[in-house]
């Protein structure tokens, strides 16, 4: 008989370690917004809906740490601490965090883990206008915390994939980078595609592929690819984060094909335009892994397993499991 491995997936925790901890209590970051009425959209927004407490929630890491059991294979997929100064783990508090929540999983699952990169790594521009992709955050990642960006694990005829989201999407997260940076992260997109074609290129006709992308907005630029969509038939599933909800990710499939928003800042640009594309998640069979708080208004967070044949006979067999505030 064919053996089955089993996986497990965890993905946006937003660790927040004693720093960050103590900048989300003490701190208003909703006092940075000068518009009087979208600073309180934004309160609002955030105490009822999508997280009231940001910084609160260690606990929920540690019920999965406890629950996860002794899977074949762990993946934790992007996002790892508050990125409370918006700039990525360029900032020694969030580089703290980040540290220590991938930390604590190492300890726990050993050689058998691994992790993409999601975009609180690398940083990004807020609706509150403060913040960019920092540069100096990627050594700091792929050094300091040794993300590796593009990883590839063999089970079998299964093959996992992780690849960093925020370079294969440039073209939508390019504009919260300093102008100075960008032929820098082009470089670095350039290379980590060539690594995706290669890895696609190379797929024997009965090998399965399930792919991890932290932000879904990169698939339509992984359509481009004409080594990715020659054998797109191979890919059974990616599994997204990013998200934090599938209340989110049925409104996004819902407004696929949304123009483009030019006039509300650039967060407002790249979430309208990623919108726009969203009907080309479709042939990637996106599967969320919610955050582990999930919203606020819902309450609906957890993480995945997943049990994979070796021989590939049967498709993948996911499960979510939620967790309790």
């Amino acid at each position: 008989m064919a053996r089955t491995f089993r996986i497990a997936v965890v993905s946006d925790i937003h660790y927040a370690a004693a720093e960050e901890r103590e900048r989300c209590a003490n701190l208003d970051f909703w006092r940075q917004i000068k518009n009087p009425a979208s600073r309180m959209v934004g309160r609002a927004y955030h105490r009822f809906i999508w997280l009231r407490h940001r910084g609160a929630h260690n606990n929920l890491f540690d019920k999965f740490l406890a629950a996860a059991g002794q899977p074949d294979f762990v993946v934790a997929n992007g996002d790892y601490s508050c990125n409370t100064a918006q700039i990525g783990v360029s900032d020694p508090a969030a580089f703290a965090s980040a540290g220590e929540c991938l930390g604590k999983l190492r300890a726990r699952f050993g050689a058998n883990f691994r992790a993409t990169i999601g975009d609180h790594e690398l940083g990004k521009t807020g609706f509150n206008g403060l913040g960019s992709m920092a540069l100096a955050s990627w050594p700091r990642v792929t050094e300091g915390l040794g993300i590796t960006p593009f990883w590839r694990v063999q089970f079998g005829r299964y093959l996992l994939l992780g690849i960093t989201s925020s370079l294969v999407a440039l073209p939508l997260y390019k504009p919260d980078a300093p102008a100075a940076d960008g032929p820098e992260w082009e470089q670095l997109s350039q290379t980590h595609l060539e690594e995706i074609r290669a890895a696609f290129a190379a797929l024997k006709p009965d090998e399965r592929v399930i792919l991890f992308c932290h932000d879904p907005s990169a698939l339509p630029f992984l359509w481009r690819e004409a080594t990715v969509r020659e054998r797109i038939s191979q890919l059974e599933q990616t599994i997204i984060g990013h998200l934090h909800t599938n209340l989110v990710l049925r409104i996004g499939q819902r407004l696929a094909g949304f123009p483009t928003i030019s006039f509300l800042g650039k967060s407002a640009r790249k979430i309208s335009s990623a919108l726009g594309q969203a009907k080309l998640w479709k042939p990637f069979h996106v599967r969320l892994c919610p955050a582990l708080t999930g919203i606020q208004l819902l309450k609906d967070g957890g993480w995945l397993s997943a049990d994979l044949d070796a021989d590939a006979d049967a498709p993948a067999r996911f499960e979510f499991h939620s967790i309790e505030w």
